[in-house]
């Protein structure tokens, strides 16, 4: 009876919206040409990442320890003066500078969390549990931001592409694709979407209500969920045992 009637609302929706478009069914905001979506997202999460990683303890980064957040500022300065508002597609080398900025920030963090983990195993860090805690959750904090760039960058081609919308599958599969009745006519996924992604997938260890299509969608939340795995596990079983 449930499905009965969700079939007959999913029904009654799209005649109503064939009735609002004079019997053309208009296709989703996610399918075709839109405006880029707003930059001040995207551009706040960053500049917490760079707080991050100038927050951590210098023998964890790599020297000088200002060098790559330095550069991260540079690259998103240059980003921010070519699209100021909003991530439109106005040239391929904006991509590039996108992409450049993400693999330094995960450089940083990568290097970070290889330097904290192997200290763990080999006894030399994690002398006191409270700073031990707050280090290993700015890691945690920043792979999260990490990877939410990653996905927003990839998904069907990254933003810029997702603008022109000239890719009609996609990587990742949200609630309001599927039920698009949910969800109003112009929603089409942006950063924030793909930031919970990233934090469900690091706490749950899986998806949760997103789901991967592609393989490297797949294969690269697998790599998210092992890196979250291993640094929640050492810092929290360093810390319990420092404490007992």
């Amino acid at each position: 009876m449930t499905d009965g009637r969700h079939d007959a609302e999913s029904r009654l929706a799209r005649i109503e919206r064939l009735l609002e478009n004079g019997g053309h069914e208009l296709a989703p905001a996610w399918r075709r040409a839109t405006r880029g979506e707003p930059r001040w997202a995207v551009t706040a999460v960053i500049l917490l990442a760079v707080a991050l990683q100038l927050m951590l303890p210098h023998r964890l980064t790599l020297q000088p320890y200002w060098m790559l957040p330095a550069l991260e500022l540079v690259l998103l300065a240059g980003l921010i003066a070519a699209n100021p508002r909003r991530v439109e597609p106005r040239s391929r080398w904006l991509r590039w500078l996108g992409l450049a900025l993400i693999g330094v920030i995960s450089l940083a963090n990568g290097w970070a969390a290889v330097r904290l983990v192997a200290g763990l195993v080999n006894g030399t860090e994690g002398k006191y549990a409270g700073p031990l805690l707050l280090t290993g959750g700015g890691i945690w904090l920043t792979n999260v931001i990490v990877f939410a760039l990653w996905y927003w960058e990839w998904d069907r081609g990254g933003p810029m592409a997702r603008a022109r919308g000239h890719r009609q599958f996609p990587d990742f599969l949200f609630v309001q694709m599927q039920s698009p009745e949910t969800a109003p006519q112009d929603w089409e996924p942006a950063f924030l979407d793909y930031l919970y992604l990233s934090f469900t997938n690091s706490t749950a260890f899986s998806p949760t209500d997103v789901m991967p299509l592609s393989r490297w969608a797949k294969m690269l939340m697998m790599l998210q969920s092992s890196v979250s795995l291993v640094t929640v596990v050492l810092v929290v079983a360093r810390a319990v045992n420092i404490l007992h």
